[in-house]
């Protein structure tokens, strides 16, 4: 009986270094692993250069708003392309189509479109193009225009209609805005 007794069990100090040490080593790696990867995907720092720059647009924006709710009023209401372009680059800027879907009604669309033309833009044809944009808007349903290829069928049955609209003068249909809600 004694010599169970005055057997010792095996050091547990050995397997308890080993532990912290594994656990120590898996912690760099992984501490240097997040330092590479964050290295590779964290933006560049700027140059005072582009800092400067940066600040420069800011203060610009600041001041055109500034200026806007001063009370100015410019003929700038849309600010992108203007309402109806000159003949050098033939583009016409739509009016904005809002509209309930056809299903559920109580969804809504707005789109923005430009037409670019071949030579001098036409307004009595752009408006009539607008006209019936609208109204193949209002037969849409959601179904229809659900997910990427729902929209690339919308817009080609646009396309295809101002093509038949403008007798093939209009060469392509800009998107500029597409937002159901």
């Amino acid at each position: 009986m004694e010599d169970l007794d005055t057997a010792s069990p095996a050091p547990k100090g050995s397997s308890k270094v080993m532990t912290i040490a594994a656990l120590v080593v898996l912690t760099l790696l992984a501490g240097g692993g997040g330092w590479m990867v964050g290295g590779a995907l964290a933006p560049k720092p700027l140059s005072v250069e582009e800092a400067k720059m940066i600040e420069e647009a800011k203060a610009a924006v600041a001041n055109k708003k500034a200026k806007e709710a001063g009370g100015e009023e410019g003929n700038n209401k849309d600010e992108g392309l203007p309402r109806i372009s000159t003949e050098a680059n033939g583009v016409v800027q739509l009016d904005a189509i809002t509209t309930n879907l056809a299903y559920p009604t109580e969804n809504w669309i707005r789109l923005e479109i430009a037409l670019l033309f071949k030579g001098a833009p036409d307004v009595a044809m752009a408006e009539q193009i607008h006209q019936d944009i609208a109204a193949y808007m209002k037969t849409v349903s959601l179904q229809q225009i659900q997910g990427p290829r729902g929209f690339q069928y919308l817009k080609d049955d646009i396309e295809e209609r101002v093509d038949l609209r403008s007798e093939g003068r209009v060469t392509n249909v800009i998107f500029r805005t597409f937002v159901i809600q």
